[in-house]
């Protein structure tokens, strides 16, 4: 091999090495222990994390996202009562892996659980559960948030009356075109479509249908997209099914729904989080209650249908969240009742996990995101 060949090719091992390495945020309840929010090193050529930096005074940032640039980090406060509800701004040091808080404003609700932001990075909005509220925030241009620009107030309950006896907003999610926010409500069994006008000052308006019904008692959760834009997926807290569903600009078609569960399960059904991996061939749903399991789907990616392939023990209780790094070789899984994050190796051609051995001791945590060190 000449010297310029050798270069050429160490050149490119080390690129490739450098783009699978990732700071791993971590979001938390700090009613026993927690620091708040963690910033760990993850390495997606072979699952090693190490401890990077954390808060020192966020209260319950359970849910977090990262901004497309990867400058800001926004955290829900998972708050009620005298302490309302809140979301909080932070900027991030890309090259020591620190947060620096720029500020809070009050959410407009009750426990707010979920927060992400519009493409363009000037929008942030929040689900406020408790209150069955969706929230929209202007962000400036130092990362920082302006007062909600707009609240959007959920009614009504469902067939459940322990837990549909009235809304709760669990999500706001935008479409892959960046044209629709979604908001699955686990107490109305609704999915609430709005248009979203970025240059709006109140950039929600209900689209036409405004929402996609789904059997009563479903308990709508998480939806997520194909990455082929075509299909989306959600889960349902109560029933611990996944609904498939055609998606073309708004509009949805169910086409099928699978259990996440086996038939003999008798068991409490807690479903938490549905993900589809990098290459678009498997879903991956979570299941709490009394089951603590990752089910693996195969999917069908001309009809988007769902194939049930396996079953994979979290190693922990009460796995929250979920997800898998770009690359598709780990996923990483959040037991909140554990305390515990377990890294499992994906086989890509079967999509069955597993388990590596290496696991995060953190109290509480419950969402997990990736951001590329480079």
């Amino acid at each position: 091999m000449t010297r310029l060949s050798f270069l050429l090719v160490f050149t490119c091992i080390s690129l490739f090495t450098s783009a699978q390495k990732y700071y791993l945020f971590i979001g938390t309840y700090t009613n026993t222990g927690s620091k708040g929010i963690y910033v760990y090193n993850f390495d997606a050529t072979n699952g090693n994390v190490q401890w990077i930096s954390n808060t020192d005074s966020a209260n319950n940032p359970s849910y977090l996202t990262v901004s497309k640039n990867g400058n800001y980090v926004y955290a829900v406060n998972e708050t009620s009562g005298a302490n309302p509800g809140r979301v909080s701004a932070y900027s991030f040091n890309k090259k020591n892996g620190k947060l620096h808080f720029l500020n809070t404003q009050f959410s407009g609700g009750e426990a707010p659980c979920y927060v992400a932001t519009s493409m363009d990075g000037k929008w942030l909005t929040v689900a406020n559960y408790s209150s069955g509220s969706a929230t929209a925030f202007r962000i400036n241009k130092n990362g920082s948030l302006q007062p909600y620009a707009q609240l959007i107030q959920d009614t009504g309950g469902s067939i459940n009356k322990a837990r549909q006896e009235s809304a709760h907003v669990h999500e706001t999610v935008f479409s892959p075109d960046n044209g629709y926010l979604l908001t699955p409500d686990l107490g109305t069994d609704k999915i609430m479509i709005y248009k979203f006008n970025p240059s709006a000052k109140k950039p929600l308006i209900p689209f036409n249908p405004a929402y996609i019904s789904v059997t009563p008692g479903y308990g709508p959760r998480h939806i997520t997209f194909h990455p082929n834009k075509k299909f989306a997926y959600l889960i349902g807290e109560l029933s611990g099914k996944v609904n498939v569903y055609k998606y073309n600009n708004g509009n949805f078609l169910e086409i099928q729904s699978i259990s996440a569960h086996p038939e003999s399960f008798k068991g409490t059904i807690g479903s938490a989080e549905v993900y589809v991996s990098p290459d678009g061939k498997f879903l991956y749903a979570s299941n709490r209650g009394d089951e603590n399991t990752i089910t693996i789907f195969l999917i069908n990616t001309v009809t988007g249908k769902l194939k049930l392939r396996g079953y994979q023990p979290t190693l922990g209780k009460a796995p929250r969240h979920f997800m898998i790094d770009p690359s598709g070789n780990y996923l990483l899984v959040a037991n909140q009742d554990s305390d515990n994050i377990v890294i499992f190796k994906r086989d890509k051609s079967t999509g069955l996990l597993t388990a590596t051995g290496k696991q995060i001791r953190i109290p509480k945590p419950v969402c997990l995101q990736l951001l590329p060190v480079n």
